[in-house]
């Protein structure tokens, strides 16, 4: 019985768009040694700011790619195409999520695996049509997705790196929040957040490593806020928290415990080694009724500076 579904099988990856053009049994060998993953509905397979080192072949069922996973979907691919080439080629690390739009499978490439395949020239012409493809997707859906451009214009809203929000995005709706703020007589703090000695940090322990510790402090300081409260990379090591319907003392409290629990947070490197801790400093404001969003963040901005003359954390 085993013998009769092997040759299914085969038939059904050569079909496959990625494998089209080549001598399938040259490198059936090669798939054959792959592993195969199973996914349900709405699992993530590949997260925003992770290393990835390996390359998806996607079997049966649909996939679908997002900046941020509480937005629309950029792309979705289908049975024969792949996902995962971009960080695998460039060594960067990741910088969209990959989610199962239905119940799909998946073959799991190796880089070495990749690489033997790509001696065949169909396939590597394949990756590149894959590749082109999904750019041109990736443009097109961004470019005509009406939330999008309600929303957010012409620009993207979030950092590649740390997925949370950018800045042009926060200054945006940090105007907004201000006017409502302003207009109900509501208290409205706002959290300008540092990572102590970054860049001594990164010249000693490198670019890679940084990476993975903005990458570390971004989601430990969204799990610390609260629903309806906004974050977002405000600079190279610098990120901002805006807190509607709080006062100083409230976010004085909840940047203290930002800071504990950076204190306390381990960093991995893509290799799952240790990296060392790190640190941060907060300047912490409470919005005046006068104020212009500039003068609302450099009134934070005096007082991070404030408490690192100080030395306080």
């Amino acid at each position: 019985m085993q013998k009769e579904t092997e040759p299914a099988a085969k038939v059904e990856l050569a079909d496959l768009a990625f494998l089209k053009g080549g001598e399938f049994e040259h490198y059936s060998g090669l798939l054959e040694e792959c592993p195969t993953q199973k996914l349900k509905q709405g699992e993530v397979l590949i997260h925003v700011g992770e290393p990835n080192e390996l390359l998806y072949l996607l079997v049966s069922g649909r996939l679908k790619i997002q900046l941020n996973l509480e937005l629309d979907a950029i792309a979705f691919l289908e049975p024969g195409e792949v996902v995962g080439e971009l960080s695998l080629i460039d060594g960067q690390l990741t910088s969209a999520y990959v989610v199962a739009e239905a119940d799909s499978s998946l073959l799991v490439l190796d880089g070495q695996t990749m690489w033997s395949l790509l001696d065949a020239s169909p396939i590597a012409r394949n990756l590149l049509i894959s590749l082109a493809r999904r750019l041109r997707q990736g443009d097109s859906q961004i470019l005509t997705s009406q939330y999008l451009q309600r929303e957010y214009q012409t620009y993207a809203i979030s950092d590649a790196l740390t997925g949370v929000h950018n800045r042009r995005w926060f200054n945006k709706v940090m105007s907004r929040q201000m006017e409502r703020s302003q207009k109900g007589q509501q208290a409205l703090s706002l959290l300008l957040i540092d990572i102590d000695g970054f860049k001594k940090y990164n010249e000693t322990n490198g670019q890679t490593a940084g990476d993975r510790v903005l990458y570390t402090v971004a989601r430990k300081i969204r799990d610390g806020m609260r629903p309806g409260e906004i974050i977002a990379r405000y600079g190279a090591d610098e990120f901002v928290a805006l807190l509607p319907d709080t006062d100083a003392s409230t976010c004085l409290q909840i940047g203290e415990r930002l800071c504990k629990t950076i204190a306390a947070t381990q960093a991995y490197s893509s290799d799952r080694s240790s990296l060392p801790p790190v640190t941060i400093s907060i300047g912490v404001t409470e919005m005046k009724m006068t104020d212009t969003p500039e003068t609302f963040v450099g009134t934070a901005e005096k007082n991070l500076e404030e408490g690192k003359n100080r030395g306080e954390k």
